[in-house]
């Protein structure tokens, strides 16, 4: 049984080393705040390895990117219904920090575009982020972000395209003004 145990405990860290980039991106991404990622992702992953023997094997980052998500809407619907304790410096947005795995093209782009997508991310509703940053950034599908967040598929779908547009809308004039579209390229849009 202890062979057994020690296996286990491997295995989960083996897995839990390659998909942490991902679980601490996604909640430094849902919290803006690096240390309360940090906090977040590493409750994650205490939770997730005391549960691990109740992992089913499928999908092991979908898995611990539901553990993160449900601790943080749990956090924000605690502070929603508590007093609000902020200051405004703990408004700042902090950039991710990548992996040393990642490729070229990808840093030079998130260099570029990096800070504007992240603070138009930031001012998306918490909903709305989480679909999109579940979705567009993590790489989960519909079915995988429903499970996660425990509401219907249709809602999932609902939030992307709100979340998406959200974000659309925030970034169109940083996009004009870096000369990635025309101006007259969104006027067709709202046609």
């Amino acid at each position: 049984m202890l062979f057994g145990k020690r296996n286990a405990k491997d295995a989960f860290e083996r897995q839990a080393e390659k998909v942490f980039p991902s679980v601490f991106g996604t909640a430094l991404r849902l919290t803006r705040s690096k240390e309360e990622a940090e906090d977040l992702a590493m409750e994650a992953m205490v939770r997730a390895y005391e549960a691990y023997e109740r992992f089913d094997g499928s999908n092991f980052k979908a898995w611990l990117l539901r553990i993160v998500t449900n601790l943080y809407i749990n956090r924000y619907r605690q502070r929603q219904r508590g007093p609000q304790l902020t200051s405004l410096e703990d408004d700042a947005i902090y950039e991710p920090v990548g992996s040393e795995a990642e490729i070229p093209d990808r840093m030079l782009f998130d260099e570029a575009l990096g800070a504007e997508v992240e603070e138009a991310l930031a001012r998306v509703p918490v909903d709305f982020r989480v679909a999109v940053v579940l979705s567009d950034i993590e790489g989960l599908s519909y079915q995988e972000i429903a499970e996660a967040t425990d509401v219907p598929i249709g809602t999932v779908r609902s939030r992307l395209a709100r979340g998406r547009a959200m974000l659309r809308k925030a970034l169109q004039g940083f996009a004009i003004h870096q000369g990635y579209i025309k101006e007259t390229d969104t006027t067709n849009d709202e046609l």
